[in-house]
C-alpha cells in the first residue's frame, strides 16, 4: 500500500487514504498528541480520519445500546477527533464479500478488510458478518493543504495500517505498539518518554 515514510520534506503526497498518520513526539497539539490516525478520505479538497486511540468516558451502551453486544472491547465510545463530535462513526471488520449486509465497502479500505456501518441498519445483520465493530464520535480533518503542511514540518509519520489497528483491545498502547512493528531507527520512537523533561 506504498511507501513507508516520514513525509519530512516532501514536495508531493499521494493520497494517503488506508494509512496510518501517527503523531511524532513533537506534536504537542492536546487533539493530537500521540494518536494514530486511520485516514479515510485524502484528496485536493483536504483530508479526513479517525484518532483510534483515544477512548471517552461514555460507555457505548448509554448512547447506542443495540450495538454494545456486538462492539469491540472496551465497550465505549471512541473520540474520533475535534470535528463534529456528535456525529458518530462506525468501523467494521468483516469479510469483503459478505453479501449486502456487510458495511459499506470503499475500494482503499476493503484492502484492510474494514468498512463503515450505517448504524440505522439492523444489528443482527451486522453481527452475522462482522469480527469487529468500533463507534467513533467526530473526526479529525484537514482543510486543502493543511495536512500536507503538517506533514512539511514533520509533524506525522505515514505508516501501513493493519485491521486489527482500528480495534486495538488496549488503545492506550497503539501509538508505542505501531512504531514498534517498524523497521530501522523508526521502531526506537515507540520508546520514547511522553515528557523527555521527565528523564
Amino acid at each position: 500500500m506504498g511507501k513507508t515514510a516520514t513525509c519530512q520534506n516532501c514536495a508531493v503526497v499521494d493520497s494517503l487514504k488506508g494509512r496510518l498518520l501517527v503523531a511524532t513526539p513533537d506534536l504537542r497539539d492536546p487533539n493530537f498528541h500521540r494518536t494514530v490516525v486511520l485516514m479515510l478520505e485524502h484528496n485536493d479538497e483536504g483530508a479526513l480520519g479517525l484518532v483510534l486511540n483515544r477512548p471517552s468516558d461514555t460507555p457505548l451502551a448509554e448512547v447506542l445500546p443495540n450495538w454494545k453486544a456486538i462492539a469491540t472491547e472496551p465497550g465505549i465510545v471512541f473520540v474520533g477527533g475535534p470535528v463534529q463530535q456528535t456525529t458518530a462513526i462506525c468501523l467494521a471488520r468483516c469479510p469483503p464479500d459478505g453479501g449486502a449486509d456487510t458495511p459499506q465497502w470503499d475500494p482503499v479500505l476493503r484492502e484492510l478488510g474494514i468498512g463503515t456501518v450505517d448504524l440505522d441498519g439492523d444489528v443482527d445483520d451486522v453481527a452475522h458478518t462482522c469480527d469487529d465493530l468500533r463507534v467513533f464520535a467526530g473526526y479529525s480533518g484537514w482543510a486543502e493543504g493543511q495536512l500536507e503542511g503538517e506533514l512539511e514540518v514533520g509533524g506525522w509519520y505515514v505508516l501501513d495500517a493493519l485491521a486489527q489497528d482500528a480495534f486495538s483491545r488496549d488503545p492506550s498502547r497503539l501509538w508505542s505498539d505501531v512504531l514498534a512493528r517498524q523497521r530501522g531507527a523508526l521502531r526506537f520512537v515507540a520508546s520514547y518518554p511522553p515528557d523527555p523533561s521527565m528523564n
